[in-house]
């Protein structure tokens, strides 16, 4: 059911007051009527509120409608006030819509009410609507203008024919710095504050997408007053009218200086952080160089052996054929076994960018187990593996990865040097939940509770000759390839330091 419409009529006659209101409801307008006619009794209703419309009389006993208007359109100024009286004159009727009234109705023609009063509440809407949609509009450009204050991101329109500048915010002014009580400036000031070496780029580039009618990037220099240089990433985007001409260019510009700058200091702690790596593997490598020796002389006695053996059986009255192609054989397996010794302690000390390849980590542990195998039988040291089968494949750095390995290894089998009957250490290799989860355990001495998080800071070590980079290089290669490395709590003897990388395949078989 439709609201009655609240009607607040001046007026010192009752009667005409009921006239009033029996003629609107004859024309389908159901309203409510509160009549007052005293000075006390208008500003009461107007305080109160509610109201949707006011009808007047000119001549009251205590006050005149004039004053009526003027307490209305103070109180209440969007609310149609229309005079309705018998004594009206035109000069009259003429200062009262100056002064705010909407309209003025002669009782003697009352005919005219109702098309005035409708007329009066249509117009009445429009402008609540209006007021409305304006608030709105004046609201949505605060939350913009503030942001892209936030953001510092500035906003801009240009029409490419004249080459105006339509639009500009004021978060344009604080990215180029401009003075923001200047109004827009004009494209050319806008172009000289350009750094000198990039205006042709810009230009250049301005000029494509005119042509073009295309969206374009931008990153180029900008000059402030003081000669601060500011670097700017701007991104324009082409109108163009129904026809396809092109109309304006709309687009934002953002002051990247410091994403810049951290971009160029991450990038250099990156290197630092690769350079520390290979430092760690450097040493490592030195660390081991008697055991590598060891290792790499074994195959290479053994060919020189089956050599000698080789020219034995050729030197004979009656070679023997089968006796020296079989120690030629041996001579060449021996050969290539020191080759492939040698083949993974250089890639060790390779120094340069990180290669990403699907790594089984399986093999990457057997290949471990035989580096450092002569190392651990130095001191009695039996290495065990427990390897998972169809262990899914990572995307992995494998030099780094096999930098963690002979961290974690090395490591433990140091923490068993020197304990009576040796020790052992395990490595063990697990599928989870889409990763993988890899435990290098020992039998040594064990870490102390207190130490369980100092392990993993730069510099801080246990061992009498040790960096203190080891385990901290090798957290950071795991955590960069998307794992975790952590201590075990120690339920008993020893140490267990376990990592996890992400499966990025499925089960190879």
């Amino acid at each position: 059911m439709r609201r009655p419409l609240r009607i607040l009529s001046i007026e010192d006659d009752p009667k005409d007051a009921e006239l009033i209101q029996s003629l609107l409801e004859t024309e389908d307008i159901a309203c409510e009527l509160t009549r007052v006619e005293t000075e006390a009794a208008l500003v009461a209703s107007l305080e109160q509120g509610g109201i949707d419309l006011i009808l007047a009389d000119y001549s009251l006993p205590s006050f005149d409608g004039i004053s009526a208007l003027k307490f209305a359109t103070k109180a209440c100024p969007d609310v149609p006030f229309i005079f309705v009286s018998g004594t009206l004159g035109e000069e009259v009727a003429i200062e009262a819509l100056k002064i705010g009234a909407t309209d003025y109705v002669l009782k003697t023609r009352l005919s005219r009410l109702v098309p005035s009063v409708l007329r009066a509440l249509r117009e009445a809407t429009e402008r609540a609507e209006r007021k409305r949609a304006e608030e709105s509009l004046r609201q949505s450009e605060t939350y913009l203008a503030e942001a892209q204050r936030l953001s510092r991101i500035g906003s801009w329109a240009l029409v490419p024919a004249t080459g105006n500048i339509r639009y500009w915010s004021e978060e344009c002014n604080r990215v180029l710095g401009f003075n923001p009580h200047g109004g827009q400036p004009r494209f050319e000031t806008f172009f000289e504050r350009i750094h000198p070496d990039d205006q042709a780029k810009v230009g250049k580039i301005s000029d494509i997408a005119g042509v073009e009618k295309a969206e374009f990037e931008l990153k180029y220099r900008i000059v402030h007053p003081g000669g601060e240089i500011r670097d700017i990433h701007l991104v324009g985007h082409s109108v163009l009218s129904p026809s396809g001409d092109l109309v304006e260019f709309v687009g934002t510009v953002m002051d990247v200086t410091e994403r810049k700058r951290a971009e160029e200091e991450r990038e250099r702690l990156h290197q630092v952080q690769g350079n520390l790596a290979h430092l760690n593997r450097v040493t490592t490598m030195g660390e081991l160089t008697a055991s590598l020796a060891h290792e790499i002389k074994q195959p290479i006695a053994a060919a020189v052996t089956d050599a000698k053996t080789c020219l034995r059986w050729l030197g004979r009255d009656e070679p023997d054929l089968a006796e020296a192609r079989d120690a030629a054989s041996r001579m060449v397996k021996d050969a290539m076994r020191a080759a492939d010794i040698i083949s993974r302690i250089s890639l060790l000390f390779t120094k340069g960018s990180l290669q990403r390849e699907l790594v089984d980590v399986n093999e990457l542990i057997r290949e471990m187990f035989v580096l450092l195998r002569s190392e651990a039988n130095r001191y009695s040291i039996s290495i065990r593996t427990e390897l998972a089968e169809d262990l899914p494949k990572v995307m992995a750095d494998r030099i780094q990865l096999q930098q963690v390995f002979m961290n974690l290894m090395l490591n433990g089998i140091d923490a068993m040097n020197g304990t009576t009957g040796g020790g052992a250490l395990t490595i063990k290799s697990e599928a989870g939940d889409a990763q993988l989860l890899i435990s290098v355990s020992d039998t040594g001495v064990g870490l102390p509770a207190e130490q369980a998080d100092q392990i993993f800071s730069a510099f801080f070590t246990t061992k009498d000759k040790g960096t203190g980079m080891g385990l901290p290089i090798s957290r950071s290669i795991i955590e960069s390839h998307g794992g975790r490395l952590w201590a075990a709590d120690g339920s008993g003897r020893g140490a267990t330091f376990q990592f996890t990388l992400p499966a990025t395949v499925a089960a190879q078989t």
